[in-house]
């Protein structure tokens, strides 16, 4: 496949192909989209890592969490989603709690696009995400 040469499109194959790698768990795949020093904050990084700061810095470090990420899915975490919103370097989109299949983990993803790659991912959990956390079902 070309490479994207318009804003937009680079936007909307980071929208595209990390809904593939995620549904793929596909690691290489996922890593292939990230800047080298990439950072992504998140409330699973302070799950998953043990950790009392909820970022992960550098794309190495990172391939490390997104592999707990893939490995670690709780069943409410789908991957029903709406369309985009963009500003030509910024990328947002919402795992709605209400999908046609029921509920789901309620998640909005923001990534900043830099150079067609993401360089910075920060993910924010609603009410019903957050639930996983606190009652167990989100596997460590």
């Amino acid at each position: 496949m070309a490479e994207p040469t318009t804003a937009e499109g680079r936007i909307e194959h980071i929208f595209t192909a990390w809904d593939e790698a995620l549904g793929a768990k596909d690691l290489d795949a996922a890593m292939a989209l990230y800047q080298p020093d990439a950072t992504l904050e998140s409330p699973l990084v302070c799950y998953l890592l043990g950790t009392d700061e909820g970022i992960v810095r550098g794309r190495e470090n990172l391939r490390r969490f997104v592999e707990k990420v893939f490995s670690h899915q709780p069943e409410k975490r789908r991957r029903f989603r709406g369309g985009l919103l963009t500003d030509g370097s910024r990328l947002t989109w919402e795992y709605p709690r209400e999908s046609p299949d029921g509920d789901q983990m309620d998640i909005v993803e923001m990534m900043e696009i830099r150079d067609g790659l993401i360089a910075h991912h920060r993910v924010y959990w609603g009410w019903l995400s957050v639930g996983t956390l606190t009652n167990g079902d989100h596997p460590r």
